[in-house]
């Protein structure tokens, strides 16, 4: 089996704006698995741009989030990752299915979208060791 053969895993993170934790998530996991996994981020009713917070505390780790704009739900991929929506974020098709359990960024403090963003920080070093 050569490299052109070799299929990387898709790793799909949703939330229902599209704005805030699918959004460091992906960025989390772009940064840390490198081209490793392919990384998508979407929402079921997505909004129109990435929390302005989100982006301030992913920049304080290197990670920017500026050019991000949030995508409409439309893939399948190998590890679907939900982020604590419930109901608002459907099952989508996966291999994997995971929800997240995260406190929703909008509205909240900076201190508090730096403790959403280190605890996905530690989610998605756990899903990158068992994809890889």
């Amino acid at each position: 089996m050569t490299d052109a053969t070799v299929t990387k895993p898709a790793v799909l993170f949703v939330c229902v704006h599209n704005a805030g934790r699918s959004q460091m998530a992906a960025g989390y996991l772009r940064s840390l698995a490198g081209d490793r996994l392919n990384v998508f981020s979407a929402g079921s009713q997505a909004g129109y741009a990435v929390n302005s917070a989100a982006v301030a505390v992913m920049d304080e780790e290197g990670i920017d989030l500026t050019g991000a704009r949030p995508q409409i739900l439309v893939r399948q991929a190998d590890a679907v990752i939900t982020m604590g929506c419930g109901d608002a974020c459907p099952i989508f098709p996966g291999k994997r299915y995971e929800d997240w359990e995260l406190t929703d960024p909008a509205g909240q403090s900076v201190d508090v979208v730096r403790e959403v963003r280190n605890d996905i920080k530690a989610r998605v070093q756990s899903l990158i060791a068992s994809l890889v």
